[in-house]
């Protein structure tokens, strides 16, 4: 993995598509060195389209905290994002990650698994507000990851998400003694980057929904003042 995320943050990025489904640009890019290359997505900061509800050019800064968040609380569920500058300004630049094919993503969404339980309770914390179908990533080795995690992190309570499976369930001791250590980790050194990526407020905002999700000790439900599934939920 450090040679990976050495590839990323210093080779050569080479545009070779447009994800054109995509509501920002999104490019499909090969990122190389003398040694290795790597295939990755680069969303640059310019190809952004402002929301209503989100800061003005944050949406690439969030795929970082969301990566940094995964990794510190354990998840292991984003794949290895930067921010860096590319060829159309600095933006977003994440590991690609090939998908397996065969598998049925309609019913798959649907399971009880425990990667997805694992996804639901990161979404739970970074306050995704458009977790679809399509931003499941799982391999032909059994692992699941996890993309676009631009609209993440706001203050307000904006869960929206297609995993609601575990909703009201209590919380296993495993996962809150990971919570508990992802808040401990927030303090630490290790989590300073994400004062350059989020506000003050959205970092004080996470802190308070893991101890909330300690306090409750189950997973959280549908906000009846917010659409609780994101459209289209593909």
């Amino acid at each position: 993995m450090s040679n990976y995320l050495e590839v990323l943050s210093s080779g050569e990025i080479e545009v070779q598509g447009r994800l054109v489904d995509a509501s920002n640009a999104t490019l499909f890019v090969t990122v190389s060195t003398e040694s290795a290359n790597l295939s990755a997505i680069y969303k640059p900061l310019s190809g952004e389209r402002p929301l209503w509800d989100f800061t003005e050019g944050t949406l690439g800064l969030r795929e970082r905290a969301a990566y940094l968040v995964s990794e510190l609380g354990g998840f292991h569920l984003v794949p290895i994002t930067i921010w860096r500058e590319g060829p159309f300004g600095f933006g977003s630049v994440q590991m690609w990650i090939d998908i397996d094919e065969g598998i049925d993503m309609a019913t798959y969404y649907r399971q009880r698994s425990p990667q997805l339980r694992s996804a639901a309770l990161f979404d739970a914390i970074v306050n995704n507000t458009d977790r679809k179908i399509g931003h499941l990533l799982p391999t032909s080795d059994g692992a699941l990851y996890l993309c676009d995690h631009g609209v993440t992190f706001h203050e307000e309570d904006k869960l929206r998400t297609v995993l609601w499976q575990w909703a009201g369930e209590e919380l296993s001791p495993e996962e809150r003694k990971q919570i508990q250590s992802l808040i401990t980790s927030l303090d630490s050194k290790d989590a300073q980057e994400l004062s350059s990526l989020l506000s003050a407020v959205e970092i004080a905002a996470l802190k308070i929904r893991c101890l909330r999700l300690l306090t409750e000790g189950t997973f959280p439900v549908p906000n009846p003042e917010w659409p609780a599934i994101p459209w289209p939920p593909f």
